[in-house]
């Protein structure tokens, strides 16, 4: 078919600034960062790794509701395969970062901060309730706290959503710790398989699911390709320019699925290499416990949490309300909001229709009680347990997707 040309619609107003409040934006994350660092180095690091994931999700559009939703809705899968590039730089890097901490897998030792959870019907109940949440939200934990910084108000009352969820999910915490958590096995492959192993069969599984989404983009029904054309920037004339194109690349210009989810595995690893991977859920379920807490609806003793990695060890830090997790939330917020405000996407967005506040907020409870139950959400049970080499991250996502599927599908009828 021949191509056609169509003229661009014109993009919605948004929140410009001149080039010194730019400047003051840039001030706002290395001031936090210099006030928490004055309070200890993790708090520091932390943020600033907080930062980065904002700034890479928010550049990138690296949304996981997308990568799953798209797939089902619109046979797209090219998020889902930038996603699976990102894995599997990060299994590379985790499995190197685990070596060095248990040489010899086959014993039976694990490494201690790897997201190794428990494996059984709450992985995949959790694993359900969240995918199907974070549909009708419109975004998944870690993607409501970037879209937060981006101005979305619809995230904000999602994330209201996931704190309620959270904070019902502790209340039944302890029969589900009772009747299946505790006596769950813990699968990491390399215990069986060794690190080698484990890497050719999680490579293979992501060029399985690779290939997969290849196939089922082909099986949609034929539209036309319709060719856009834009008129082609003046080659750079001296140094000065290549360096505004370059800075135009990272700061002005979308990044691609694949360049986003590397950089946030990166990311990912080196957290690892001195802390822990990343994870945000630990620390949202904690700041629903202590809302509850002053009203008079504490939570009492949650069972178990001292014996579990990942997401669930952060509800148990300490009273203070500034730790690393706190850090580190606070930082994707923060760095989502300088990118956004920097390539002049930021703008407020209040939904028009009721029904979306409701659908936010339903969505967030349903997600959150999910991310409870399944100990993490997409960041943390999903994107850091895989490259963990843990089994049940490959069944979280794998129910994360069952529950994505019955989203579409209620979201068409809503619509």
């Amino acid at each position: 078919m021949a191509a056609q040309t169509v003229t661009p619609v014109q993009p919605a107003r948004r929140f410009l600034l001149p080039g010194s409040a730019h400047i003051a934006v840039i001030a706002v994350p290395i001031a936090i960062y210099l006030v928490a660092l004055a309070g200890g180095t993790s708090l520091a690091v932390f943020f600033a790794v907080g930062s980065a994931v904002g700034f890479t999700l928010q550049r990138a559009r690296l949304c996981f509701v997308s990568a799953f939703r798209d797939l089902f809705m619109l046979h797209q899968g090219r998020t889902l395969r930038g996603l699976l590039i990102g894995l599997a730089v990060g299994s590379i890097g985790f499995a190197m970062v685990m070596s060095t901490i248990v040489g010899d897998p086959s014993g039976g030792r694990t490494p201690e901060d790897a997201h190794i959870l428990p494996l059984g019907i709450a992985t995949v109940v959790g694993g359900l309730l969240f995918g199907l949440g974070m549909v009708l939200a419109g975004g998944c934990v870690s993607g409501s706290l970037y879209r937060m910084g981006e101005g979305y108000l619809g995230s904000w009352v999602a994330m209201a959503g996931v704190m309620g969820g959270l904070y019902a999910m502790n209340r039944t915490w302890n029969w589900w710790w009772d009747h299946t958590i505790s006596t769950a096995p813990r699968i990491w492959l390399p215990t069986q398989l060794g690190y080698t192993g484990s890497l050719v069969l999680s490579f293979a599984l992501f060029g399985l699911v690779y290939v997969g989404t290849l196939w089922w983009e082909r099986k949609q029904a034929f539209v036309a390709n319709v060719t856009i054309r834009r008129a082609q920037p003046a080659p750079p004339a001296s140094i000065a320019d290549d360096v505004r194109l370059a800075l135009r690349g990272v700061f002005r210009r979308e990044w691609t699925p694949v360049t986003g989810a590397i950089v946030l595995s990166m990311l990912n690893i080196l957290l690892f290499v001195r802390y822990r991977p990343l994870g945000v859920v630990g620390e949202i379920s904690r700041w629903a416990n202590d809302l509850g807490a002053s009203v008079g609806a504490p939570i009492g003793l949650l069972k178990g949490l001292d014996s579990l990695a990942g997401c669930a060890a952060a509800i148990a830090e300490g009273a203070s309300w500034f730790t690393d997790g706190f850090m580190l939330n606070i930082g994707i917020v923060v760095g989502a909001f300088t990118a956004a405000v920097l390539a002049r996407e930021f703008r407020l967005r209040v939904p028009r229709q009721p029904k979306r506040y409701v659908q936010s907020l339903g969505g967030g409870l349903i997600m959150g009680y999910g991310a409870g139950l399944g100990l993490g959400c997409t960041l943390g049970a999903f994107y850091s347990a895989i490259p963990s080499l843990a089994l049940n991250g490959w069944v979280y996502g794998l129910a994360m997707a069952g529950g994505a599927l019955i989203g579409t599908r209620i979201i068409r009828r809503l619509t």
